[in-house]
């Protein structure tokens, strides 16, 4: 009796696992830059505008497998506005007044996501590896002067039974959100704006 109880459930944990890697996730993400940002400004007006350098609103694979089909997909006409009033919303807190609107002379900053990737770790024995990766690239121009910065962050998750889709947009969420506070803690990027 025990044996086929305990050959019953390895049958239903393989289906559960079979089965949840065969569907595609689409994410709905909500980044956030969280905690004291510098402040530098000093009420000045800075165009912001943020876009979209990946080469594919495709991730990866929950597998890890690149002719998988259950990919994980975030679409830039989703995210892009939410990291765009993220940007805005850091700027502000930054002393600065963001705005969309372009002037002569007047700073600017061009945020550009350019990497989005969720891979394959090193996998032990037993349990799986994800491995999530997000990188910005900020462009501030200021009176002739540029500055750019790259920031990334990076995440590895450990699972025995792959993550479903609320997990991987937690995680998601936590590569960009991380990201986005790496690049609005430079205080480089906030003095060449200041000026």
């Amino acid at each position: 009796m025990q044996r086929r109880l305990l050959a019953f459930s390895c049958l239903v944990l393989a289906l559960l696992l079979v089965g949840g890697c065969a569907s595609p996730h689409y994410l709905e993400t909500d980044p956030r830059v969280s905690g004291d940002l510098p402040r530098s400004g000093n009420g000045q007006q800075v165009t912001v505008n943020v876009v979209d350098g990946r080469d594919s609103d495709v991730l990866g694979t929950r597998s890890g497998a690149a002719n998988a089909s259950a990919t994980i997909t975030v679409y830039a006409h989703e995210l892009i506005p939410k990291l765009q009033a993220q940007a805005e919303n850091a700027l502000q807190r930054m002393g600065f007044s963001p705005t969309r609107d372009e002037a002569e002379g007047r700073p600017s900053l061009t945020l550009t996501l350019d990497r989005l990737g969720y891979g394959r770790g090193d996998d032990q024995p037993v349990l799986g590896n994800a491995r999530l990766e997000a990188v910005f690239i900020a462009k501030a121009v200021n009176g002739g002067t540029t500055y750019t910065g790259s920031y990334t962050a990076r995440r590895e998750q450990s699972y025995v039974v792959r993550p479903g889709e609320a997990a991987n947009t937690k995680m998601v969420n936590q590569v960009l959100s991380n990201a986005l506070a790496r690049t609005f803690h430079d205080e480089e990027l906030g003095r060449l704006l200041a000026r």
